[in-house]
């Protein structure tokens, strides 16, 4: 599948890519993003369009860039036909597609979007998220979000193979490696046919990040499952780069038999999960906080707990209902949970003694049910 100047799957070099976390309307920040990005090596990258100001700055990013540009459209697709002739591939959510205009057949969306694809000669990724499936699809499935996961690319893939177009490839991400391992091989083994973009969502801060994705890796490029990846790290926007590094090491370790970063039993400690810093970050802070978070829960590593620290709207919400404490973080004040229950609305500076609380108290009571009865 060719994306601008890049081919993918068929035997073609794995893809490494990233995405910008500028907002996308300052167009000298962006650029100099991109252009980071592309000398760390990057063969995609990702930027998201979120309204007007977004689509209007796309011409001069374009004018200053020769990269092979995905534009991530999430909350907006009938933004496709504005951004189109600046860009190299669109990358929808069917999810989000639900959202949207809820009177109109999904079918309708896809064409449209593929119709607006096929004119401007660019290709598509169906971008499946674990944390924002098709609420309809989700509920044929109930805590099975793999199997929804699954059957939400299936149906797509379908509906794009109806239409006529296939110039596409799917991604299925998760932020438990687990999870994107079992639901890329699972889907693999459904759609040979079809590429894959790969990636752990929320994977983290570095170190523990990379290992993560690692893990996910090396299970499925080893099998040959995998044509594109990106390794999302919770990082300041003049670190991205790392992002592109740690997928070229973790490429060159697979290649050449390397496997010496995985733990050796990654599901029984405490597992932070924290999303990459993107534009949709409602406050910077989150990555300072995360940081925080890592540091103040050192004491609970032996506990197989999980704390998720989210920075935006899109992912945030969902993701934290499935971890055992989560913090959302909004642009002033940071939304405590405990297993999707609010416990409450916290400044920056306020929540982390509340979250040492809850975590304390989560250990206490697993001591208690884990402790023989008399």
């Amino acid at each position: 599948m060719r994306i601008g100047r890049l081919t993918i799957g068929a035997g073609h070099p794995i893809a490494v890519q990233s995405m910008t976390a500028t907002k996308t309307w300052d167009v000298e920040a962006t650029v100099r993003q991109i252009l980071l990005l592309e000398r760390a090596g990057a063969d995609i990258v990702r930027v998201a369009v979120d309204g007007p100001r977004d689509v209007a700055a796309l011409p001069a990013i374009r004018a200053r860039t020769t990269a092979n540009l995905s534009v991530d459209l999430q909350e907006n697709y009938r933004l496709a036909a504005q951004v189109a002739p600046h860009i190299d591939k669109i990358r929808y959510n069917p999810g989000h597609l639900y959202h949207h205009e809820r009177d109109k057949p999904v079918r309708d969306k896809v064409a449209f979007l593929v119709e607006v694809a096929a004119k401007h000669d660019i290709a598509v990724r169906v971008g499946v998220n674990c944390g924002s499936i098709d609420p309809e699809v989700a509920g044929r499935f109930g805590d099975d979000s793999v199997g929804g996961m699954i059957a939400s690319a299936l149906e797509h893939c379908a509906l794009l193979d109806e239409i006529g177009f296939s110039r596409y490839c799917v991604s299925l991400k998760d932020s438990d490696p687990a999870k994107v391992v079992d639901g890329n091989r699972r889907f693999a083994a459904r759609r040979p046919d079809v590429p894959l973009h790969l990636g752990v969502t929320e994977a983290g801060l570095p170190p523990d990040g990379i290992i993560k994705t690692r893990i996910a890796f090396e299970q499925l490029l080893s099998r040959g499952i995998g044509d594109t990846v990106r390794v999302s790290l919770t990082v300041p926007n003049d670190r991205k780069g790392e992002e592109i590094e740690a997928g070229r090491r973790i490429l060159d370790d697979i290649a050449h038999g390397r496997f010496r970063s995985v733990p050796e039993n990654p599901g029984n400690t405490l597992n932070i999960i924290s999303c990459p810093s993107c534009s949709r970050v409602e406050n910077e802070a989150f990555v300072e906080l995360a940081e925080k978070v890592r540091d103040l829960t050192a004491y609970a590593r032996d506990h197989a707990l999980t704390i998720a620290v989210m920075g935006c709207r899109v992912n945030g919400p969902g993701e934290t209902d499935d971890a055992d404490l989560g913090l959302w973080c909004a642009p002033t004040h940071v939304n405590l949970k405990r297993r999707g229950e609010t416990i409450g609305s916290f400044g920056y500076d306020e929540v982390l003694p509340r979250l040492k609380r809850e975590l304390d108290a989560l250990i206490e009571a697993r001591s208690r049910l884990a402790a023989p009865r008399p």
